[in-house]
């Protein structure tokens, strides 16, 4: 199933002796990238957690919340002594630079960030990451479910994309012909016209008609073009992560796209060809939230 790489879980635990809360978040990255935030009582947690993580996610920046409160403990205060002195610092360089009286009352510089913090008095036991665990496969449930809920919609979009490329395709092939027997009268009959001449030889207006036909031939582009339809729809089928080959397979349709219009001689295949590539651009951008 196609993922998207934008997605959200939350799940909470709480019973008389703990309160658990976590939330997962993810943006589009090009690789895995997870950013893991929890109190300093479960630090020691952390491999674990972002470790359980790729069970959840393969690709994207993630950023995980835990919240862990034990109920059972009381918090303390702490007094950051260097953080006092830091501030104290400044303070004197601020009233020594604007010529200032000095008022330095401990309730003042108490009430400035970090002076005083509250901490828990105590560090969770290994038997404890089974609730957190229990905890975090359910956010990461609902994390990978959003995932994937967002990616079904990619994934029909694109396909409706890709349907209409394929008419874009069919509108270039269809005109082809018609160019080069176009070019043909055109051909003829400007030589008529230099020549004053009813006979030509044929022979030299076939070798030009051929000439200019294989210039502007994009038979092999429009065939690689419906070869990277069919295995973009292949792949939106697959049950695994497809970003990556997806990002490549819209790479080579923006190059055949590019060929196809630098090839093109007439207006009406010129405008076909740059709403080709607007659209492909359009995939390009999409497949850019897939996992």
């Amino acid at each position: 199933m196609i993922c998207s790489m934008t997605g959200f879980g939350r799940s909470e635990f709480i019973d008389d002796e703990k309160k658990i809360i976590i939330e997962m978040k993810s943006v589009n990255h090009r690789y895995l990238d997870v950013s893991v935030k929890l109190p300093r009582s479960i630090s020691r947690f952390e491999p674990e957690i972002r470790k359980r993580l790729k069970l959840y996610a393969e690709r994207g920046k993630i950023d995980v919340f835990v919240t862990y409160q034990n109920l059972k403990t009381s918090e303390t205060v702490k007094y950051n002594k260097e953080i006092a002195s830091e501030y104290m610092n400044y303070l004197k360089q601020i009233a020594e630079d604007f010529g200032l009286e000095e008022d330095y009352k401990p309730t003042v510089i108490a009430r400035f960030p970090d002076v005083f913090s509250l901490e828990e008095n105590y560090s969770a036991e290994d038997e404890e990451y089974t609730d957190i665990q229990k905890v975090f496969d359910e956010a990461g449930k609902n994390f990978m479910e959003s995932r994937q809920k967002e990616g079904e919609n990619l994934a029909k979009d694109l396909l409706d994309k890709m349907d209409e490329i394929e008419v874009l395709v069919n509108r270039i092939e269809e005109l082809v012909p018609g160019i080069v027997e176009e070019y043909k009268e055109k051909l003829t009959a400007k030589v008529n016209d230099i020549l004053e001449l009813r006979d030509i030889d044929d022979a030299r207006i076939v070798q030009e008609v051929i000439i200019y036909a294989d210039k502007v031939a994009v038979d092999e582009e429009l065939v690689r073009l419906r070869s990277h339809i069919q295995a973009v729809r292949d792949i939106l089928g697959e049950d695994k992560a497809a970003g990556r080959k997806l990002d490549f397979i819209v790479q080579e349709m923006n190059r055949e796209a590019n060929t196809t219009l630098s090839k093109s001689d007439t207006k009406e295949v010129t405008d076909i060809g740059i709403e080709l590539k607007t659209l492909i651009e359009k995939v390009r951008e999409q497949v850019q939230n897939i996992e």
